[in-house]
């Protein structure tokens, strides 16, 4: 199961979400996402654990609970959205 792990502190690390969820089971990946322009977080990030039980013990114990000053929201992550493929620039070959 994928987790979504909302209002991480900025100085979360991979290995320190992966830390504190290590309680609770088996963790394949571990992963905050960090802004690729500043390489700081974002604020959010994702566990994956291959164990459905263990992972919703990991929500149900994890989400509000504090981690350095800031409440968690845990849960279960939605599937990603497909957003299309990049912008474009219009129609360059509009006459007007």
């Amino acid at each position: 199961m994928n987790i979504y792990v909302g209002n991480l502190p900025f100085e979360a690390t991979d290995e320190s979400l992966q830390t504190a969820f290590t309680e609770f089971g088996e963790i394949t990946t571990a992963r905050v996402i960090t802004d690729r322009f500043s390489g700081r977080s974002r604020g959010f990030g994702f566990v994956e654990m291959p164990d459905n039980a263990e992972a919703e013990a990991a929500i149900a114990a994890m989400n509000g609970k504090d981690m350095g000053g800031r409440a968690l929201t845990v849960n279960e992550a939605r599937p990603r959205e497909d957003r299309g493929g990049g912008g474009g620039g219009g129609n360059r070959d509009r006459r007007w």
